[in-house]
């Protein structure tokens, strides 16, 4: 006769059978499956789940043993993806069957972990800056199966909104934020300064700050030194002669011959004279301008797509752990049509 536990497991093998079976019965994937279903897919698991197992906490012999890396990272994504606080998200997989099965969870077996642990993992990531290397990791990725050229970039910011409202507990608005006006609306919250493949559309730096610090004092980190080409907005007037960029190029950090295709000020287009070289002009900065909006891709990926257009944490440091990720995924969702179609299954990778 089989034991109490022996019974009990049986039991659990049936009800997740029931109750997979009813799941996979269905006669329509929705939208969540089918985007849950090509992110497994694409994004590169081993490698990325091999950069936090050195900063991961190993079991000991007392107390509970720590979920593996696998699952929380799954976890993480999913926050990222759907703009979930931890809360949320444990509520949210009580709630979704196609979540538990993206991260691998029965509940005829086990609970979901808790908000908790996820804030934990999300404090690992931020102390030991496992952003800034998920974001390099997923490029080496699509950088091996030929998706980001890095033979220019273009430089580019967004702001992130922050509470402007002082009620509550300290009484005051984050003093890292700050404000800035943006043709004739004024906006309080972070800046998210990107560097973007001129080619892909990829983003392949990201710097944040506070809201009113200026697009071209930051633009010489977006640059990775392969680049012949950087365009910008006019915003940018002047990089090409600052301090930091003429540095790099004396050191070898940035290449000489850089084609700097910035976009001239309205107002100077605007006071030319009438005649060929206005209309020459024009033409060039409609160019410019064409090349530029690959940058607004990632960004409507970030914001609107994935919902992060406001902070999450107070201070910089946390949220720019969180924009870095975002970076990462955003890349992994705007290539992912490229991976499958080369037949790519990046959790092997």
């Amino acid at each position: 006769m089989a034991s109490g536990p022996e019974v009990g497991d049986d039991a659990a093998m049936k009800q997740t059978s029931f109750a997979s079976a009813e799941y996979a019965g269905k006669k329509r994937q929705t939208r969540r499956e089918r985007f849950l279903t090509e992110m497994n897919t694409v994004v590169p698991w081993a490698r990325l789940e091999a950069l936090i197992e050195p900063h991961y906490p190993k079991s000991g012999k007392v107390g509970r043993p720590p979920i593996g890396v696998p699952r929380m990272l799954r976890m993480y994504f999913l926050q990222q993806w759907y703009t979930l606080a931890d809360e949320a998200l444990e509520d949210a997989l009580y709630d979704s069957q196609a979540m538990r099965e993206f991260i691998g969870i029965d509940l005829g077996r086990e609970s979901v972990p808790d908000a908790t642990t996820l804030l934990k993992f999300r404090r690992l990531l931020e102390q030991h800056d496992l952003t800034s290397a998920i974001l390099t990791e997923v490029n080496a990725h699509l950088t091996e199966r030929g998706l980001l050229m890095r033979q220019g970039t273009v430089v580019d910011a967004t702001i992130i909104a922050a509470p402007s409202s002082t009620k509550n507990e300290d009484g005051k608005r984050d003093p890292e934020m700050h404000q800035a006006k943006k043709g004739n609306q004024w906006h309080f919250g972070m800046k998210m300064h990107s560097g973007v493949d001129a080619e892909s559309g990829l983003i392949h730096s990201v710097v944040c700050t506070a809201a009113n610090e200026a697009d071209v004092v930051h633009a010489h980190e977006l640059l990775h030194g392969q680049e012949s080409q950087v365009h910008g907005d006019s915003g940018y007037t002047g990089l090409e002669k600052r301090d930091e960029i003429t540095e790099a190029q004396a050191e070898g950090r940035l290449r000489k011959d850089i084609d700097w295709r910035i976009a001239m000020k309205r107002g100077q287009l605007q006071a030319m004279p009438e005649g060929p070289a206005k209309a020459m002009n024009e033409w060039f900065e409609r160019r410019k301008a064409q090349i530029r909006a690959i940058v607004e891709h990632p960004f409507h990926v970030i914001k609107n797509l994935f919902g992060y257009r406001k902070v999450s944490y107070r201070g910089i440091a946390k949220n720019e752990a969180r924009a870095k990720t975002q970076a990462a995924l955003a890349n992994l969702y705007i290539a992912r049509r490229r991976l499958l179609a080369q037949g790519v299954s990046a959790s092997a990778a």
